[in-house]
C-alpha cells in the first residue's frame, strides 16, 4: 500500500510540473517562427585551447539558451542576424554577432579580478569575495543537493570552518544542534543562531514533541528540499552580523532556494534511490564468555544461583546466542527522492517551479518511514523601463514522520543478555510468559504504541523595488510564514502485559506558528572617480505568534477508536497556552571603497523586543569592518608573480540576545486545582534586558600563483556579557530564582583556516580541493557568585561551559578487587565535592577536506570530517545480568584471578562510580568519508538521440567509513557511547534536463 502511494505522488508531481512547462515551451514556439532560425554550432575554449564546459550561452534579447558540454561544445537556433553572449565565472563576458555563420568558436579571456563575480549573499546586501569585510561562509548546490538527509544543516558537516553541527539523533527530523564559534549563552535555548530563508526570518527553536525522546524537539527546517536550495551562506562575525542586531548575536544562516533564470527554458528531473543501514557495532559478548563471567560472579560473591537470582543461568537456554544489536537496528532503511522543476518565461518575466517527494524507512523494528512531499515557486518580474522588479518565492512543504511510541527501546541491544528469549512469539505477538517465568517484563513492551507527526510549513516572500533615481532605489520585503504540527501518540493496551489491564491511551499535541515581517528599505549606491558609495536604511516591523494544545485521551473501548476524542471517555491534561512576540528595528548601513582597494564598512541597529519590560525594551547594536587588498598597491609589484591577491581584513562590534521566554518580565500565575484559584508562579523584573556580544575579528587572505593556492586565516574574539539566567533567591521570599541579568563573562576564542587549491588543471582533468579547519576555546571568565548559584555544580570558572566533573581514579582495591577513588577531602564518602577532575568535552579542533576532480564526462567528489575530541567508555561492567563487552572478559582475564567478578552492592557501586570518574576517558576523534559522489556526463550524440539538453548518472555514498579508536557507536556523539545517528547510504540516480 506504501509503495502505491509513493507511485501515486510521484506521478502527480511529475503530470503537474510537464504540463505547466508544456505550456511555457508552447508560447514559447508561438512567438519564435522556426522559419527565421538556423542552427549554430562551436567550442568555447581559455586562453590555452583548452575546452570550457558549462559555459551559458545566450541568445541576446531572447530568453533561449543553453550551455557546453564537457568538450566545450554547443549548439543554438538564433536569428542569422541576432547576437551571441558568452559567460562563464571567471572569465570576461563576450557578444558576438551571428552575421549569418553557422559555426563560431570562442575563445575566452580569463578575468584577473574573478573575485568579483562571486557573489555572496550578507542579508541585505549582496557582496563579493574580494570586497567582502565580514566573515561569510558559503557552500552552493552543487555541495549539498546529493546528499540523503533530511535536513538541509546536516548537509553543511565539515563543510566551514567555525561552524559545529551535532546531529539530532537517530530518530528522523529530530532537531539538530549547531554552533558558530562555540557556546554563547549559559542557556541552551540561548545559543540558536537566526534562520532566514530567501529574506524572511524563522524561528530556530525546536517543535515541541513528544516522540523524539531525547531529543531537544523536532527541527523547523525539515520541511525544506534540498534540491531547491541554491546556495546557503553563514555570517560570523560582527560586521557580518550586527545589521541584524539581537538577532545575530549567535550567528546567520542565510537559505537562498532557487529561482528562475531569464533566456532559460528547460525541465529538469533528478531521482534517486537507496538505501542505509548501521555501519557499527559495539564488542559484546556471545553466550558462553558471558555465562562464564556469570558463573565466576555468584562464585566470588558465595552466593548459590536460583531461578530468582540467576534466571540467565538457571532458567533460560544455555545455549542460545541472540545478536540484540542486529535485532533492534539490524534492519534496512530504504531512501527514494524524486525533484522535478520546470523553468520558462520572457526575458521580463520567468519563473521556475519544481516539487518534491522524499522516502525515508528504517533500521527499527517494526513499519515506520518519513515521508516528505515539497512543493517551491520563484516569479521574477522587470518592467520595460528596468525601474520595477517584482520577486516572490514560495516554498511548501509537508511531512508525515511515523515513529515507535514509545520510550527508545533500542538501549536494549546493549542490556539484554545474549541467551535471554526472544521477546516476540512466532506469530509476531509479545512474548510474555518465558519473560514472566523469570519475574521480568518483557524489554518491548510498548512495542505497539506508535506515534504520527504531521507537519505543514510555508515560508513566502515578495521582494518590490523601484528606481526612484539612478543611483536611488527603494525596496520593500513582505513576508509570511506558518508551522503546524500535529502529533497524535496512541498507547493500546495490547503493548503491555495482558495481566496488567492497561487501558487505551491517547496522547495529543498540536503546535501552531505562525509570523509575519515587513521590511521597507531605501538604498543608495554611487561610484565616484576613485571613491565608491553604498548606504541603505531600513526598518523592520516582526510579529512572531505560537500557540499549543496539549492533552490526553482515555478510556477508549477499542484500538480501533484510539485517537477520536469523541469516543475517549476522559479527556485529561489539557493545556492551552499561547504566546506572542513583537520586534521592531531601525537599522542603516554604510559602505565605502577608494580605488577598489580600501574598504570600509559601517552598520548599525535598534532593536526593540516585547520580551523585555518597559524599562529595557530598546537597545543599539552596530559595528565597523574594514579591509585593505594590499596587492593594489605598487610596492608590491616585484611579488605579483607569487602573491597573486592578498586581503587583510578586520571588524568590531556588538549584536544583543533576546532568547528567552516572552512574557518572561512580568508576574506569573497559574491555576489551582480547585475552581477560581490562582497562584504565583514567576515573579516580575521590569529592568532585565538583552545578552551582548561582542566580537573582534582580525583576518588575512593571500592569493598564491594566479590564486592557484589560497589561504584564509581568521582570528576571532567574542565577549558575552549580562547573562540571562535564573537569580537565585532565599527561600523564605517563595520563589526559587528571578529572571536577571548576571554579571556572568563568556568568552570564546579560536582560529580558523581555510585553504583552497586548484591541484590540477589540464585539457582533460581538473582537481581541486578545499581544506578548514577550526581551533576553538570557550571559557567562563567570570561568574560572581556561582557557588551559591544553582550552576555551582555545572560550570567553573576559568573552563570551557561543556564540562564534565569526575572522580579521581585510584586504582583497585588490592582485597576486593574493585575499583578506588581519591576521597579529595578525607571525609569518608564520595559526594561533588570530590569530583575534582574537570574535563573539557568540546573539541580541541575540528574541519573538512573536499576534492572535487572532473576527468573528461566523469566527476568525482568526496569529503572527509575529522574532530579532535575526548570520549567515554560504557557498559563495561562484570558480574550483574546483563549484556557486558568483551572488554570486561579482557580485563578478567589480564587480571589472572575473579577477584574482581561480582554483583554485590560494593560491586554495583564501584561501577557506577567509576563510570563519572577520569578512568572511562578515552581518545575519542575520528576521520570520515563523509560524502562519496560519482557522477558521469552522458555524451552528445546519445543527448541529441534522446533530445535532451544534458544527462547526468551518478552514485553517492554517505558516511561510507570512520578511522576511530573510539569505543562508542558513533564518535559524533563521544559522551553517549549508544547514541549514533550516522546511518551508512548508498544511493544512486539519473538527472534529465529536458
Amino acid at each position: 500500500m506504501k509503495n502505491n502511494y509513493s507511485r501515486l505522488v510521484i506521478i502527480a508531481l511529475i503530470t503537474i510540473i510537464v504540463f505547466l512547462y508544456a505550456l511555457t515551451i508552447k508560447g514559447y514556439a508561438a512567438g519564435l517562427p522556426a522559419t527565421l532560425q538556423e542552427t549554430v554550432t562551436g567550442v568555447v575554449t581559455d586562453e590555452q585551447g583548452m575546452p570550457l564546459p558549462g559555459v551559458t550561452v545566450t541568445v541576446k534579447g531572447s530568453n533561449k539558451g543553453t550551455a557546453t558540454n564537457i568538450d566545450g561544445e554547443y549548439k543554438i537556433a538564433v536569428d542569422p542576424q541576432g547576437v551571441l553572449e558568452f559567460s562563464y565565472v571567471g572569465f570576461k563576458a563576450m557578444e558576438i554577432s551571428v552575421d549569418g555563420r553557422r559555426e563560431i568558436n570562442v575563445r575566452l579571456v580569463e578575468d584577473i579580478t574573478a573575485l568579483d563575480e562571486v557573489q555572496i549573499n550578507a542579508g541585505y546586501y549582496n557582496t563579493t569575495r574580494r570586497e567582502s569585510t565580514g566573515n561569510i561562509s558559503r557552500v552552493t548546490a552543487e555541495e549539498i543537493e546529493l546528499q540523503p538527509v533530511v535536513n538541509p544543516l546536516l548537509a553543511l558537516q565539515g563543510r566551514m570552518a567555525g561552524v559545529e553541527i551535532i546531529s539530532g539523533g537517530a530518530q528522523v527530523g529530530a532537531a539538530n544542534t549547531i554552533r558558530i564559534r562555540g557556546i554563547n549563552s549559559l542557556r541552551e535555548e540561548g545559543n540558536f543562531p537566526l534562520y532566514i530563508i530567501d529574506g524572511v526570518p524563522i524561528s530556530s527553536l525546536p517543535v515541541e514533541t513528544n516522540s523524539m525522546f531525547g531529543s531537544l524537539g523536532m527541527d523547523p527546517l525539515n520541511g525544506l528540499n534540498l534540491s531547491n536550495i541554491e546556495s546557503i551562506e553563514v555570517l560570523k562575525d560582527a560586521d557580518a552580523t550586527a545589521i541584524y542586531g539581537s538577532r545575530g548575536a549567535n550567528g546567520v544562516i542565510l537559505i537562498t532556494t532557487k529561482t528562475g533564470k531569464s533566456g532559460a527554458t528547460g525541465l529538469d528531473v533528478r531521482i534517486y534511490s537507496g538505501t542505509s543501514s548501521f555501519p557499527g557495532r559495539l564488542d559484546l559478548l556471545e553466550t558462553p564468555d558471558y555465562l562464564q563471567l556469570r558463573r565466576a560472579a555468584f562464585q566470588n560473591d558465595q552466593v548459590e544461583p536460583d531461578q530468582y537470582n540467576a534466571y540467565d543461568l538457571i532458567l533460560w537456554n544455555q545455549t542460545r546466542n541472540t545478536d540484540w544489536q542486529d535485532f533492534f537496528f539490524g534492519g534496512t532503511a530504504e531512501t527514494t527522492d524524486v525533484n522535478i522543476a520546470a523553468n520558462g518565461g520572457s526575458e521580463r518575466t520567468f519563473f521556475r517551479v519544481g516539487g518534491g517527494f522524499y522516502d525515508q524507512g528504517t533500521i527499527y523494528p517494526g513499519d515506520y518511514n518519513y515521508k516528505k512531499i515539497t512543493g517551491s515557486l520563484g516569479l521574477n518580474h522587470t518592467s520595460r523601463d528596468d525601474k520595477l522588479n517584482l520577486n516572490l518565492s514560495l516554498s511548501y512543504g509537508v511531512d508525515k514522520n511515523q515513529l515507535l511510541g514509545e520510550s527508545d527501546v533500542s538501549q536494549y541491544a546493549f542490556l539484554l543478555p545474549p541467551n535471554a528469549p526472544s521477546v516476540l512469539n512466532e506469530n509476531g505477538d509479545l512474548n510474555w510468559e518465558d519473560w514472566e517465568e523469570a519475574g521480568l517484563n518483557n524489554p518491548l513492551a510498548g512495542y505497539y504504541n506508535n506515534s504520527e507527526i504531521r507537519t505543514r510549513s510555508l515560508i513566502s516572500n515578495l521582494n518590490f523595488s523601484y528606481s526612484i533615481f539612478n543611483n536611488l532605489n527603494f525596496k520593500t520585503s513582505l513576508g509570511y510564514t506558518t508551522y503546524n504540527s500535529e502529533e497524535l501518540k496512541k498507547r493500546p493496551s495490547r503493548s503491555y502485559n495482558p495481566a496488567e489491564e492497561a487501558p487505551h491511551y491517547s496522547f495529543h499535541l498540536n503546535s501552531y506558528r505562525r509570523s509575519w515581517i515587513v521590511e521597507p528599505q531605501l538604498i543608495f549606491e554611487k561610484d565616484f572617480e576613485n571613491v565608491g558609495l553604498e548606504a541603505l536604511v531600513g526598518t523592520t516591523f516582526q510579529e512572531n505568534v505560537g500557540s499549543l494544545l496539549s492533552l490526553q485521551g482515555t478510556g477508549y473501548v477499542t484500538e480501533t477508536l484510539i485517537g477520536n476524542l469523541d469516543a475517549a471517555e476522559d479527556i485529561e491534561h489539557a493545556s492551552s497556552p499561547e504566546n506572542k512576540y513583537r520586534y521592531s528595528a531601525f537599522f542603516a548601513r554604510v559602505g565605502g571603497s577608494w580605488k577598489k582597494k580600501l574598504f570600509l564598512n559601517f552598520t548599525g541597529r535598534r532593536d526593540g523586543s516585547s520580551r523585555f519590560g518597559p524599562n529595557k525594551r530598546f537597545s543599539n547594536f552596530g559595528a565597523v569592518g574594514a579591509a585593505w587588498i594590499f596587492t593594489e598597491n605598487p610596492i608590491s609589484d616585484e611579488h605579483s608573480s607569487f602573491i597573486s591577491f592578498g586581503k587583510i581584513r578586520g571588524s568590531y562590534g556588538a549584536t544583543g540576545n533576546d532568547q528567552i521566554g516572552d512574557y518572561g518580565y512580568l508576574d506569573a500565575y497559574e491555576a489551582t486545582d480547585g475552581p477560581q484559584g490562582l497562584y504565583p508562579v514567576g515573579l516580575s523584573n521590569p529592568d532585565f534586558s538583552w545578552e551582548v556580544n561582542q566580537k573582534l575579528e582580525s583576518a588575512i587572505n593571500v592569493g598564491f600563483f594566479n590564486d592557484r593556492i589560497n589561504l584564509d586565516v581568521s582570528w576571532y574574539r567574542n565577549l558575552i556579557s549580562k547573562q540571562l539566567v535564573g537569580y537565585p533567591l532565599p527561600a523564605i521570599t517563595g520563589f526559587t530564582s528571578v529572571q536577571a541579568n548576571l554579571p556572568a563573562l563568556i568568552e570564546n576564542t579560536g582560529w580558523e583556516i581555510v585553504i583552497s587549491t586548484s591541484n590540477i588543471n589540464t585539457r582533460n582533468f581538473q582537481w581541486r580541493t578545499n581544506l578548514n579547519v577550526t581551533f576553538p576555546k570557550n571559557e567562563l571568565v567570570e561568574y560572581p557568585g556561582i557557588e551559591q548559584s544553582p550552576y555551582a555544580n555545572t560550570f567553573k570558572i576559568g573552563y570551557p561551559l561543556d564540562i564534565g566533573l569526575m572522580y579521581q581514579y585510584d586504582g583497585l582495591d588490592p582485597e576486593t578487587g574493585l575499583y578506588q577513588f581519591t576521597d579529595i577531602n578525607n571525609d569518608g564518602r564520595l559526594d561533588h565535592e570530590d569530583r575534582t577532575h574537570i574535563q573539557d568535552r568540546g573539541r580541541q579542533y575540528f574541519g573538512g577536506i573536499n576534492n572535487h576532480l572532473i576527468y573528461k564526462g566523469f566527476t568525482l567528489q568526496f569529503l572527509l570530517q575529522f574532530a579532535k575530541q575526548e570520549g567515554v567508555l560504557s557498559f563495561f561492567d562484570a558480574g550483574a545480568s546483563g549484556v557486558q563487552r568483551e572488554m570486561a572478559l579482557e580485563a578478567f582475564e589480564s587480571g589472572g584471578d575473579f577477584q574482581g567478578i561480582s554483583q554485590s552492592f560494593d560491586a554495583r557501586t564501584a561501577y557506577s562510580n567509576v563510570i563519572e570518574s577520569d578512568f572511562v576517558l578515552q581518545e575519542a576523534s575520528y576521520l570520515r568519508l563523509k560524502t562519496l559522489s560519482l557522477g558521469y556526463q552522458v555524451p552528445v550524440f546519445l543527448l541529441e538521440k534522446m533530445g535532451l539538453k544534458g544527462g547526468k548518472v551518478f552514485l553517492h555514498g554517505q558516511n561510507l567509513l570512520t578511522l576511530t579508536n573510539y569505543d562508542g557507536l558513533d564518535p559524533e556523539f563521544p559522551y553517549s557511547p549508544t547514541s549514533f545517528a550516522n546511518l551508512r547510504t548508498l544511493t544512486g540516480g539519473i538527472e534529465l534536463n529536458f
